[in-house]
């Protein structure tokens, strides 16, 4: 409820001196339960109406997701909903109920890191990291749908994630490199490093002390 005290003569509303005061009214509607499978877990939370996906994420501790624009023009805050990518900032949570969403939270921890994360650490493919976990999904949604994408592809398909600090050269090799890493064809740890000799029957340690050939 809104108050707005005006002090204009009570003449104007039949008194002949002092103030009148004008209630400016919106109406507030009860709390409403958003099921969805969050990140493989069934979550219920509670939520406005005019709450955005975003603001009931970011309510619950989902802080991954990122707000920017609050238009849907920059990108950072990109989850999947049913495995399309969205832009939560103006994705009502009133359309959620029933789906199943995911975030940055859901696709990697700090020790087991996904490939696209650990690529985009291994290309030096984040600055501020402000932009990074939006654009890690939109990579993602991507790559699901076309596991070799040409530099071209890449770029129209990141064309709608904005970020201010790399030039993109970077975060371009990143999601290249890792649609290798996810269709086999190389076996990287997150430092960079080869584990070819190690599956070859070769230990790190044996490699270091130069016991093992090329």
């Amino acid at each position: 409820m809104w108050y707005s005290t005006n002090l204009a003569p009570r003449a104007q509303i039949g008194y002949s001196t002092g103030t009148y005061m004008v209630i400016v009214g919106h109406c507030h509607t009860m709390p409403m339960e958003i099921e969805m499978t969050l990140n493989g877990t069934e979550r219920t939370f509670e939520a406005e109406r005019s709450d955005s996906l975003l603001d009931v994420l970011r309510r619950n501790g989902y802080t991954g997701a990122k707000r920017g624009c609050d238009t849907g023009i920059c990108g950072f805050c990109t989850v999947t909903v049913d495995g399309e990518p969205e832009r939560s900032c103006i994705k009502p949570v009133a359309t959620i109920d029933g789906t199943a969403v995911e975030t940055i939270e859901g696709i990697g921890t700090q020790d087991d890191l996904h490939p696209i994360q650990a690529a985009f650490v291994d290309n030096a493919a984040l600055q501020c990291g402000f932009c990074i976990p939006g654009m890690i999904m939109q990579s993602r949604s991507l790559l699901a749908n076309n596991p070799d994408p040409t530099e071209a592809e890449i770029r129209e398909g990141l064309a709608g994630n904005l970020c201010r600090c790399t030039g993109y050269e970077k975060i371009i090799d990143a999601v290249q490199d890792a649609a290798e890493r996810m269709s086999g064809e190389q076996t990287v740890v997150t430092d960079g490093g080869d584990l070819t000799h190690e599956t070859a029957g070769c230990s790190s340690q044996d490699w270091s002390r130069g016991e093992c050939d090329e």
